[in-house]
């Protein structure tokens, strides 16, 4: 968090829950591809994700999503071309934190190509061969409702390694993406 930034989003603990995006870029229709991120440091090292981070003090969900998009990957996407599809709060009971409340969305048109930042190594994987071994562990109870273009809202609580997810709550929401 930048200096001098304060959290945003619902009190737990005596403390705000960081607020966050992740972006999927995808490719198809169906989806086929989607572009992941493997984080070169920070939370998250050496894990793919999709590509995001916090949200500023003041600054709308979507427009965060459009500028951690351009700042880890030099892709331009309008906040038009963003589709909401997930809602997910993470506790980590053991680190809390690390809790975040995230808003996940799916960009099927962008300009631009994705490329390497600081941050940030983006690699396409198709849809049947993401590397869900090599993600944080809550990604596979999720992710594959919103690449089939379900709308997803969900609280996944992590055990004491802050690793592994030790309880979900996930409610796949009517209404498929348009």
């Amino acid at each position: 968090m930048k200096r001098g930034a304060r959290k945003r989003g619902s009190e737990r603990s005596g403390g705000a829950v960081q607020e966050a995006t992740l972006c999927y870029l995808v490719r198809g229709e169906p989806i086929r591809e989607v572009l992941l991120g493997l984080k070169k440091g920070g939370f998250g090292a050496g894990r793919y994700v999709g590509i995001g981070g916090k949200v500023e003090p003041g600054e709308p969900v979507v427009r965060a999503a459009v500028r951690e998009l351009w700042e880890e990957t030099g892709v331009r996407a309008s906040e038009a071309d963003l589709i909401p599809m997930a809602h997910l709060t993470f506790l980590f009971p053991y680190r809390p934190d690390w809790d975040h409340l995230v808003h996940a969305f799916l960009v099927p048109r962008w300009r631009g190509e994705p490329r390497e930042s600081d941050e940030m190594e983006p690699a396409w994987f198709r849809v049947e061969a993401i590397p869900f071994d090599r993600m944080w562990d809550d990604s596979a109870y999720w992710l594959p409702h919103v690449l089939a273009g379900k709308r997803v809202r969900a609280v996944f609580t992590f055990g004491e390694d802050n690793e592994h997810v030790a309880k979900v709550s996930l409610e796949v929401l009517n209404g498929a993406r348009s």
